[in-house]
């Protein structure tokens, strides 16, 4: 049987690469994102019957609602939900930091992720054969905070505790979910990182990145797992990253 995966914030970066690498694994990919010309880059090459590009707002429920059933009347089922899409916002000190990006932020990486891992959840629990995987990205600030990124920080943290509830309740109906933390990978998200990033100190360090592609690759693994198995939390990261120590 096919694999029927959905991948969030899939026009670009993370999303972008961990979609090919589904796709070249064999699995049939939905891609979702406020973008359709930058899914549709994504989904270049691939055949008509491997992928499915759905423009989607994560932060709107009827929008989300609106994939899954989309994905599910063309494909017939979902086995894996790569819960990706994020945003930041400036570099702001916490006493400063507006409430407005505050909210934007906590939208789209937490409501978000909710959304879509509830969607996913209904459609996993109700199907035959019964189950699936969600595995949610979290980040290297899911467990260490960088400076003057308040929201990003507490959106992140969050999403430890959404993937150990869904793990919790996806038990009893063959729901896996795990989690991966992603430290510097190379994308136009991190691309400014070589010329030196904020440290814990107040002072400016450039940080290495590593391959995004090495991110594909840990998804791929994550989700080739039969159900029995699952990883519960993975990091991956640039070797030389300040995780361990930061600051």
């Amino acid at each position: 049987m096919t694999v029927v995966s959905v991948v969030t914030g899939a026009g670009s970066g993370v999303g972008r690469t961990v979609a090919r690498a589904l796709l070249a694994a064999g699995h049939r990919v939905a891609l979702a994102g406020r973008r359709p010309e930058a899914l549709a880059e994504t989904a270049a090459g691939a055949t008509d019957d491997s992928v499915l590009v759905v423009p989607t707002d994560i932060t709107v429920p009827e929008s989300v609602d609106s994939l899954f059933d989309t994905v599910r009347d063309q494909w017939g089922r979902v086995d894996v939900l790569f819960n990706n899409a994020g945003v930041n916002a400036p570099a702001t000190p916490l006493a400063d930091f507006p409430v407005e990006q505050w909210k934007s932020v906590v939208d789209t990486n937490l409501t978000g992720s909710f959304l879509c891992a509830r969607a996913a959840f209904r459609v996993m629990r109700d199907q035959s054969p019964r189950g699936g995987r969600i595995i949610n990205n979290g980040s290297i600030s899911a467990h260490v905070p960088r400076p003057d990124a308040v929201a990003y920080n507490a959106s992140k943290h969050a999403i430890t505790g959404l993937t150990k509830s869904i793990s919790l309740e996806g038990r009893h109906y063959d729901i896996a979910c795990g989690q991966i933390d992603i430290g510097n990978a190379a994308t136009t998200m991190t691309e400014g990182m070589s010329g030196g990033v904020l440290q814990a100190d107040r002072s400016i360090a450039p940080e290495p990145t590593m391959n995004v592609e090495h991110v594909g690759e840990a998804v791929r693994y994550m989700a080739s797992l039969p159900l029995g198995a699952n990883v519960q939390f993975m990091t991956v990261m640039a070797t030389a990253m300040p995780f361990v120590g930061r600051g």
